[in-house]
């Protein structure tokens, strides 16, 4: 037994699967290769008749010793690798159904910067993996229970890389999009995050007649997410001012996210959206339950504009694989982030950036009203996010001074707002997100807050 595998005392998943800095615990070669291995066991590939499974990735240097580890792992159990290439997220999902893989493999640390990796996996649905699934493969890469399957040498898989991926998935998007409908007299700013959509997003869009700009189209190994995506939209919302565009689409490294610029270059971020996206398919009476699904940490004036419209809002813990499971479980077809994850469960089984960015083109068009005029009344709540850099995830109720003043502020607070304190799933950071009436009362209680955490904690920073 390695020393890497000794470090599993704790849980190896996060809410959007195996995540951290390249080449440094747990994203190092020998986890993805045993990834590789635990994944191909779960699936079957031990079985006489081999099994397939389809790996893709964003654009990040280390995605190529990852893809080449997990492919190793893989092939030992007998399996056969399909290599994609830089694909989007919801590519990914999308080739794994298509290809009729047994399971899919998605290398990315989404919106995160280039040094940072991780691995997320789905099974042949398209899915992404439950939690008894991720449980299962952590026990058996812990106990190195899927050894004793490697198979023998005349049975060892193959891997082989299809060079039309992104086609296949180009295809998918426009056959999504309005068959009566075409992009001719829009311009259009896209921003690809010198991400996994560099290639397809300006490709899918031009060919539906859009007159186009792209930002981020230039991926280097290094300058995914850089100044530029949904994570930093100022270089696109300059753009979309200075050329006159009617739309800026912001996507991030994996394209699993959208944000979007108004005409005025003003962001519109996913709980606008999905208040967009939920008039419209009330409207057109395709939203087949009055439910829309989205997180805590949506704002509560969503919740009070799908009131409106007489629709529901359930909310789910952080992480767009939550929003899909509490879909499916209420049959609703429409759900989603405020960070720009919207899923549309009757045509993509995940978050899907470029999908999101052409619904809310064709409802432009078909209402022949700009973005900021389809979201003007909307009107949200004054909200606080700090997010603070920390040194270890020590339980909140453990933190006795920081503990009492949340219960303090949650009792002020009572039935006018909402407070959220958790830790991130992908990030050693702790999140205060408090939402009220009025703005200088809950900046007031996040400082408060922030400053008993930071002391707690060792926080070393702090980001509003």
């Amino acid at each position: 037994m390695t020393s890497e595998y000794l470090k599993f005392g704790s849980s190896l998943f996060g809410t959007d699967g195996v995540r951290g800095l390249a080449n440094v615990y747990p994203m190092t070669p020998e986890i993805a290769l045993a990834l590789g291995q635990a994944v191909a066991h779960l699936f079957g590939g031990h079985r006489d008749s081999a099994r397939s499974i389809v790996i893709g990735k964003d654009t990040r240097l280390s995605g190529y010793m990852f893809e080449d580890a997990l492919a190793a792992g893989m092939c030992s159990m007998g399996s056969n690798v399909i290599q994609t290439g830089p694909i989007p997220t919801p590519g990914l999902a999308f080739l794994t159904r298509d290809l009729r893989c047994d399971a899919g493999v998605m290398i990315s640390a989404s919106h995160n910067i280039y040094q940072d990796n991780g691995i997320k996996f789905f099974a042949r649905d398209g899915f992404k993996l439950r939690d008894n699934l991720e449980i299962k493969m952590e026990e058996s890469i812990r106990n190195r229970t899927f050894e004793s399957y490697r198979v023998s040498s005349e049975k060892i898989g193959r891997a082989k890389r299809i060079e039309d991926a992104a086609g296949r998935y180009g295809v998918f998007l426009k056959e999504k999009f309005p068959i009566d409908m075409t992009l001719r007299g829009l311009r259009v700013v896209l921003d690809c995050a010198n991400g996994a959509a560099y290639k397809v997003g300006p490709t899918v869009l031009s060919e539906l007649g859009a007159d186009l700009i792209t930002l981020g189209t230039r991926p280097d190994g290094r300058n995914i997410n850089e100044n530029c995506g949904s994570t930093d939209v100022r270089a696109l919302s300059e753009a979309v001012r200075s050329s006159g565009a009617d739309i800026g689409i912001a996507l991030d490294g994996d394209a699993d996210r959208c944000l979007l610029v108004s005409e005025k270059g003003d962001l519109i971020d996913g709980d606008e959206m999905l208040s967009m996206f939920a008039e419209d398919m009330s409207k057109r009476k395709v939203l087949k339950t009055p439910l829309v699904v989205a997180t805590t940490m949506s704002n509560l004036g969503l919740e009070k504009y799908l009131q409106g419209l007489g629709v529901s809002l359930a909310r789910t813990g952080v992480g767009d694989r939550y929003v899909v499971e509490e879909m499916r479980s209420k049959g609703t077809n429409l759900g989603g982030e405020q960070s720009g994850h919207i899923i549309f469960l009757d045509q993509n089984t995940t978050g899907d950036g470029l999908l999101t960015a052409l619904q809310a083109l064709a409802i432009t068009i078909r209402s022949g009203r700009t973005l900021s005029e389809l979201v003007s009344k909307f009107q949200r709540f004054p909200q606080v996010l700090v997010n603070l850099d920390v040194t270890e995830r020590k339980p909140f109720a453990e933190l006795g001074k920081f503990s009492e003043e949340l219960r303090k502020i949650e009792g002020e607070l009572a039935k006018t707002g909402r407070i959220i304190v958790r830790y991130s799933g992908t990030e050693l950071k702790a999140r205060i997100m408090i939402e009220g009436e009025d703005q200088a009362t809950i900046e007031k209680f996040a400082d408060s807050l922030a400053s008993l955490l930071h002391v707690e904690l060792g926080s070393s920073s702090v980001d509003n």
